[in-house]
């Protein structure tokens, strides 16, 4: 189990050495800008994000009974993750009016059906995790 630690922590630092080793080659004015985003992205995570979160997790907590936490929180987490991935897209319907297959169909709609999919099977999880408690 140690050599396979080892290998993997090897492995992690060879590919952070590789990646840093790309940054070299960019203009200083871009490696100011990576700079200036990635202090912004710690920032607003730290800031905002976390607070927001570990908030709504205590409200949770209090408002939920103990059976729906364990699928509520999954089905935040996914909610989250959908909704990050989706900014990209968003409000840009016609962003590229000459090639209208980049952004070719409804990604609103999309994005409301999967979530809307994922609380239905929280709402299942959390009714089952409260017929198995009974």
């Amino acid at each position: 189990m140690t050599m396979i630690r080892l290998l993997l922590g090897a492995a992690g630092l060879w590919l952070g050495w590789h990646g840093f080793s790309q940054l070299l080659d960019f203009p200083r004015a871009d490696l100011i800008s990576i700079a200036w985003w990635f202090a912004a992205a710690i920032v607003l995570h730290d800031g905002v994000f976390a607070p927001l979160c570990a908030a709504a997790g205590l409200t949770a907590r209090r408002l939920l009974p103990a059976w729906s936490w364990a699928p509520v929180v999954v089905g935040a987490v996914c909610t989250v993750t959908l909704g990050l991935l989706a900014v990209a897209v968003l409000g840009r319907e016609h962003a590229n009016a000459a090639n209208p297959t980049v952004l070719d169909r409804d990604y609103s709609t999309g994005l409301l059906t999967a979530v809307l999919v994922i609380w239905a099977l929280v709402a299942v999880a959390a009714l089952w995790r409260r017929r198995i408690r009974r």
